[in-house]
């Protein structure tokens, strides 16, 4: 199920990790080096990777928005490999409901 998912791989994800983990090491960094302003600093370029993804996903850089056809057919496909692994006792359960 992972294969089939892009969870993450957009423009927008991978800029505002980026800008997180470098924010996370230099905040490490100045930890260890007692500069409290350093340490801070740091935390606040944690905080705004996440503002700069939600910006790039704003400006259409992230996962597209699903469609109510994409969806529907989603479930259907869903559907139909639960009842091809069951024999079709699911689907004919479903049409009884």
């Amino acid at each position: 199920m992972a294969a089939n998912s892009s969870h993450g791989h957009t423009p927008a994800a991978w800029t505002g990790v980026i800008i997180s983990f470098v924010g996370f090491c230099a905040g490490g960094v100045f930890m260890v080096g007692d500069s409290p302003v350093g340490f801070w600093a740091s935390m606040g370029v944690v905080v705004l990777g996440g503002i700069v993804g939600v910006i790039m996903r704003a400006m259409g850089l992230g996962m597209p928005k699903e469609s109510e056809e994409m969806r529907r057919a989603r479930e259907e496909a869903g559907r139909a490999q639960v009842a091809a692994r069951t024999g079709g006792s699911q689907t004919q359960q479903h049409a009884r409901a």
